[in-house]
């Protein structure tokens, strides 16, 4: 028993990276946030849930030093509220490429940021992939997590969930009815109605 516990905790270990490089490429929603609005000034009037500024089939992106790109946000529509300084993106996709050119990509039907990047919340049919890079040769299959909602806080390093969580590798599947997960503490917590199952990996014949 304890041997198969061991081996359930290391091979679902292999899910957690793919939830901090959510953090990391969810983060670039603060570059949307941050879209120069150019409007005349006007008098200081007490703000109200009515959009200040709105933007359409966006692509907003970001490369690193060497030119590759390096992450971007997409959205059919956005729209950013005054009062509570948050933007509301429409069918939101997110690609976020790393510096061994793995790749992570986020879709949700809705994403929802506030002032200053520091939470992320996808709403509906939230869906993040990694695509791990090959091992010896051969490539490993993606990293997926999928939940109708995901609420990621940046500085805190920490991603939850109160709506059920289904993480999948491969064969190998696992779902809960709450997730949460401290990046900082390395620590992956389902709760209510946790299953798993871990298929046999193939060994090559002698």
């Amino acid at each position: 028993m304890i041997r198969f516990v061991r081996l359930a905790w290391e091979r679902s270990a292999i899910y957690l990276p793919v939830l901090l490089m959510m953090i990391l490429a969810l983060g670039t929603y603060l570059l949307v946030r941050n879209t120069p609005v150019f409007e005349a000034p006007s008098a200081a009037k007490a703000p109200t849930h009515d959009p200040d500024y709105f933007m359409q089939n966006f692509s907003v992106r970001t490369f690193h030093a060497s030119g590759e790109l390096k992450s971007e946000v997409l959205g059919v529509e956005a729209w950013h509220y005054p009062d509570t300084d948050t933007l509301e993106v429409n069918q939101v996709r997110v690609r976020s490429v790393d510096d061994k050119g793995q790749l992570t990509t986020a879709t949700a039907n809705r994403g929802v940021t506030n002032g200053d990047g520091s939470e992320v919340q996808l709403i509906g049919k939230a869906v993040v992939v990694r695509q791990p890079p090959a091992r010896d040769g051969q490539e490993v299959p993606p990293v997926e997590v999928r939940s109708d909602f995901l609420h990621a806080f940046i500085k805190k390093d920490l991603v939850s969930s109160n709506k059920p969580v289904e993480l999948i590798r491969g064969r190998d599947r696992f779902v809960g009815d709450t997730m949460a997960y401290d990046n900082k503490a390395g620590v992956l917590e389902l709760r209510g109605g946790v299953k798993g199952t871990l298929m046999p990996t193939k060994t090559s014949a002698r």
